[in-house]
């Protein structure tokens, strides 16, 4: 693939779509790492002097081991619930709408997360702030997948986990400076601000995705968000007609004027809203058809979609399992022993080289394929799981420091994006959010699983020993990958992916 390809497509206003809408994803791994760094001075088992005592908060709040684990692990909790109410109300409400619902729990749950004075007050911070995360990462990949151009659906959708890298990256750097005293707060306010950035940037200027609202019988409005999106040069039937709606080639007289008109439109004035009723009554050649969305337990019954369901399922899971969270939420005091001070500076290059990674190999998704980035990636964590064990158990510092990085790397290659793009892939747009719903709250259920036990199995198995563990979940999950999951790379429709089997049927 031609890398200029991937900017011909661009246009500001869609750049800013992909970063407003991708700020959600980034408040995810933002909360998801954020205690890591700063977790010694938040439980007290690092003294320090208060440096802000004006605010008659406590420097710290005392913390055992599982007190800690129960913090932690509570962010997945609200997660789960998160992702499981996302997709359905995406699908009915619009991902914009899921979106903006998002951003007040981000807000709420920073918010007590700073402020908190005893360890209820930090659950229930980490628990909303899971909330908004579990419906961030469900509405985000569904989100961009409909606004990307049509070639390049695998490279902007490794942004959602470019964007979760990120997160992870800016609370590392901010944990390395800022974990003393009591600026541990600002760590967890800032969360809270970044939420408050994106609330107002969909609500001035965010928009509903195309594909959505064809869906929901309004393709005239949907081709006049898309025209903004791509340009009044370019080319959108093709990709209209991709919606399954039936088109001619001009938008019709109303259209044309409101895109000469640009600078008043927004797909939440008012003037979009009543104008809806006269370009569907008048708009030539656009038959509108909503879609009927198929539920959470329904995709599961219908022979369609459940092999759909197996293979996202599997895949979120295997994200989990090889290992990612346990280097995420537990890199520095894993390896303080080992390196010292240097374990918190270690676990900020980590979070550099995921963000890096990510978007570098972002490209080979549509040049290779999904499936083959998926093995390469496991293969990469499996085989830097065995080092790290090595490394860990046996005292060498320089093959821990190296495996980490590399085991992180492979991340990126492919166990890290492709998972949020394959639900808007592998089933039709009526399954799409109920598909995600199930695929994230096991992703969720899985991320709780290595929160809440990796330190206590780690503690009772040695030193390192748990990365053998993960070795053997890469092997489970590299042959799941090779026998399961299909390859969506250049293929034009569920019929094509899937064969006969994998067809959603319009009735």
């Amino acid at each position: 693939m031609n890398p200029r390809s991937w900017f011909k497509d661009l246009t500001p206003y869609f750049i800013y779509l992909l970063f407003i809408s991708t700020l959600g994803p980034a408040l995810f791994g933002y909360h998801i790492a954020e205690l890591n760094a700063p977790q010694d001075v938040i439980t007290c088992t690092k003294k320090s002097i208060s440096t802000a005592a004006s605010l008659n908060l406590p420097q710290c709040i005392p913390m055992n081991p599982t007190e800690i684990g129960l913090v932690s692990s509570i962010f997945t909790l609200g997660g789960l619930i998160g992702a499981l109410g996302a997709g359905p109300f995406s699908a009915s409400y619009g991902r914009l709408k899921t979106m903006l619902g998002a951003t007040p729990l981000f807000i709420v749950g920073a918010v007590f997360e700073a402020l908190a004075i005893n360890i209820p007050f930090m659950v229930v911070g980490r628990f909303i702030s899971g909330l908004g995360a579990g419906v961030a990462v469900v509405a985000v990949p569904i989100y961009i997948s409909e606004i990307a151009p049509p070639h390049e659906k695998g490279f902007f959708g490794a942004f959602t986990q470019v964007m979760i890298n990120f997160g992870i990256f800016i609370t590392q750097l901010l944990g390395y400076f800022l974990s003393k005293g009591q600026y541990w707060r600002i760590i967890l306010g800032v969360g809270g601000a970044i939420g408050v950035l994106q609330a107002i940037g969909l609500a001035v200027g965010g928009a509903e995705s195309p594909k959505w609202m064809a869906d929901q019988g309004m393709p005239s409005m949907a081709k006049r968000v898309l025209r903004r999106m791509r340009g009044h040069a370019a080319d959108i039937e093709e990709e209209v007609q991709g919606w399954g709606v039936e088109s001619g080639k001009d938008l019709d007289e109303e259209e044309q004027t409101l895109l000469t008109n640009e600078d008043h439109m927004s797909t939440h004035s008012s003037s979009d809203s009543s104008s809806l009723a006269g370009s569907s009554s008048s708009n030539k050649g656009v038959k509108a058809i909503k879609r009927q969305t198929l539920g959470v337990f329904a995709i599961l019954r219908h022979p369609d979609t459940s092999p759909a369901v197996i293979a996202v399922v599997g895949v979120m899971v295997a994200q989990q399992l090889c290992g990612i969270n346990s280097i995420v939420m537990y890199g520095v005091s894993l390896l303080s022993d080992l390196l010292a001070a240097n374990s918190a500076l270690l676990n900020v290059a980590v979070a550099a080289v995921n963000t890096l990674v990510t978007i570098a190999f972002a490209p080979l998704l549509d040049k290779i394929g999904r499936k083959t980035c998926l093995l390469l990636s496991i293969t990469g964590m499996g085989i830097n799981s065995l080092l790290l064990a090595i490394g860990i158990g046996k005292h060498i510092p320089v093959l821990s420091a190296v495996a980490v990085l590399l085991f992180v790397a492979s991340f990126g290659l492919g166990l890290g994006p492709v998972p949020f793009i394959l639900s808007s892939e592998l089933v039709s747009p009526e399954a799409v959010g109920a598909t995600q719903s199930w695929a994230l709250a096991a992703n969720w259920i899985a991320t709780f699983v290595v929160a809440q036990f990796f330190p206590m199995v780690n503690a009772k198995l040695g030193e390192g020993r748990v990365y053998y563990l993960f070795f053997a979940m890469a092997v489970l999950f590299g042959g799941f990958v090779a026998w399961w999951v299909p390859e969506t790379k250049g293929k034009s429709d569920i019929d094509e992916i899937w064969g006969r089997k994998g067809r959603v049927r319009d009735d």
